[in-house]
């Protein structure tokens, strides 16, 4: 399963074929915070609780001929999210670090920078 890290994607959404971002988290945490341009499917309870059924029925809504982003906050349910996506067969990726690293790159923290500089060291 493939990833992409919030510099990879902010270059891609300003790209002449931007990726469809689709944000699994609940509506009032997408409505709070979320990508410019991302679609909205709140479908993270179910996936997490392993109810995939909701989000299957939402699949003919995901553009086919796209990459498809799938966003949750940490990233761990979003992976579910792609997994189902790729059996599927579409081409999709997880957004590494989920809402809250795109929020920490955007935002220029610290602990986005000495993270990514850790992550560079290692082989």
């Amino acid at each position: 399963m493939s990833k992409i890290g919030p510099e990879q994607l902010e270059a891609e959404l300003s790209s002449e074929e931007p990726p469809y971002v689709l944000d699994v988290r609940p509506r009032e945490a997408y409505q709070r915070e979320h990508i410019d341009g991302s679609h909205n499917v709140p479908v993270y309870h179910d996936l997490r609780g392993g109810d995939e059924a909701e989000f299957r029925r939402t699949l003919s809504d995901v553009p086919a001929d796209t990459t498809v982003v799938t966003v949750c906050k940490a990233g761990i349910v979003a992976r579910k999210a792609t997994t189902i996506l790729e059996d599927e067969g579409y081409d999709a990726v997880t957004l590494a670090g989920g809402q809250r690293r795109w929020n920490g790159y955007q935002n220029g923290s610290f602990g986005y920078r000495l993270r990514s500089a850790l992550v560079g060291l290692l082989p």
